[in-house]
């Protein structure tokens, strides 16, 4: 199946009820080249989206799994996974779901391991379609990403400070993990004391995350931030994000990764990865 110019994308999105979820819906259903064919959402399955979104716009269904919503839908062209389940597993079942039923699909559902990425790697090389998974779609928090491996290029030393109010229960974030691992691809940090040599409690120089040091700040106040420190003699660059309370920063992202992901076959890492530079 490819995505034809001539008709609208079909979309389904899972979350669509949720805090950011629900406000990629509503963008969704303004857009003249989309159209969202399927929700999930357990708690209020049967039900129309439009309905509890209060948008009458929105037309399509609720279902209670996405096997449920791919098997209501005549076509889909991208499936968005924007859950967040407490079990992980169901997320990349649904995943796995999307990819047997000739959908692209889009991940914005941060906890999902490297080994879970490689299985869907897998299977969407077997199915040749794209995986495009972002840890945040907020274009300023896509920035920092590249601008910080810019930055990793020319200053061998850098920490990750990861932001989140105290109820965020997974730590780092995904965009902090995903930080984490693009810049320790660029290189591996240099670190002034080896951590084994540390003299203080176990932890305190935070954790490492494929060879770079991650902080994970949880206090009220915050939303959601990210901050990646580059340090050199007598000079130092801060690049930082900085999230506010509403969901729609998130909105313009997702639209171009629904766009853009078909373009690309096998798991891609990053929005920044589909941008024009």
């Amino acid at each position: 199946m490819e995505i034809q110019d001539s008709r609208p994308l079909t979309v389904i999105l899972a979350g669509a009820t949720g805090w950011a979820g629900s406000a990629l819906a509503k963008g969704i259903a303004r857009q003249a080249d989309m159209q969202l064919v399927g929700a999930v959402g357990q708690r209020s399955a049967g039900k129309p989206l439009g309905e509890v979104l209060n948008d009458a716009e929105i037309t399509c269904l609720i279902s209670a799994t996405a096997a449920d919503a791919l098997a209501r839908a005549s076509a889909c062209d991208v499936y968005v996974e924007y859950s967040k389940p407490k079990d992980m597993s169901r997320v990349k079942a649904n995943i796995l779901a999307a990819l047997a039923a000739g959908a692209h699909v889009v991940v914005a559902s941060s906890g999902l391991s490297d080994a879970d990425y490689a299985d869907i790697d897998a299977a969407a090389q077997a199915a040749r379609r794209g995986v495009l998974a972002c840890g945040n779609f907020a274009l300023t928090a896509v920035l920092l990403q590249r601008f910080a491996e810019m930055a990793a290029r020319h200053i061998p030393n850098f920490e990750i400070i990861d932001y989140a109010k105290d109820t965020k229960p997974d730590a780092p974030s995904g965009t902090g993990r995903e930080l984490a691992q693009r810049l320790g691809q660029v290189r591996q940090p240099a670190i002034g004391v080896p951590l084994d040599q540390v003299n203080g409690p176990p932890g305190v120089r935070g954790a490492s995350v494929n060879g770079v040091q991650v902080h994970a700040l949880r206090v009220p106040g915050f939303v959601l931030g990210i901050e990646a420190i580059f340090g050199m003699r007598d000079q130092r660059l801060h690049i930082r994000h900085e999230a506010g309370s509403s969901a729609e920063p998130y909105v313009d992202g997702a639209l171009l990764a629904i766009r853009k992901v078909h373009t690309r076959v096998g798991v891609v890492r990053g929005l920044d990865q589909v941008m024009d530079w």
